[in-house]
């Protein structure tokens, strides 16, 4: 019903740059916040940025000043900017969708499938 698909991903030197996209489709009638998210071997899934419908953004630490989100919701579209990128920023990298389907039905979790960022020379 609700679907999330990432794109963007792909190998790029440190220090380069790369933005993450992730479109969303489906059956949405009520969107509460989106973020992304990333995973790298041997670690923990741990956020990345998130954005609520208020327009607060939350960083992790380790990205403030590096990395931007932001959302065209005529597209329904989420992305990732990422600057100064570093090794330890190697992952892959999830959006997930906070949204409800329908009228009183409770806020859910979506996620997409992920999207692969290496960062190496």
């Amino acid at each position: 019903q609700v679907q999330l698909v990432e794109s963007g991903g792909g190998l790029v030197q440190p220090g380069g740059s790369l933005r993450l996209s992730c479109a969303a489709s489906g059956s949405i009638f009520r969107i509460n916040a989106v973020g992304w998210y990333r995973q790298a071997p041997g670690k923990q899934r741990e956020l990345v940025a998130s954005i609520t419908i208020g327009s607060s953004t939350n960083y992790a630490d380790s990205v403030k000043g590096r990395f931007t989100i932001s959302r065209d919701s005529a597209k329904n579209t989420l992305y990732l900017q990422m600057n100064s990128l570093k090794s330890e920023d190697t992952a892959v990298y999830y959006c997930k969708l906070q949204a409800s389907t329908a009228p009183w039905v409770p806020l859910n979790d979506y996620w997409g499938q992920g999207t692969q960022v290496t960062v190496s020379s």
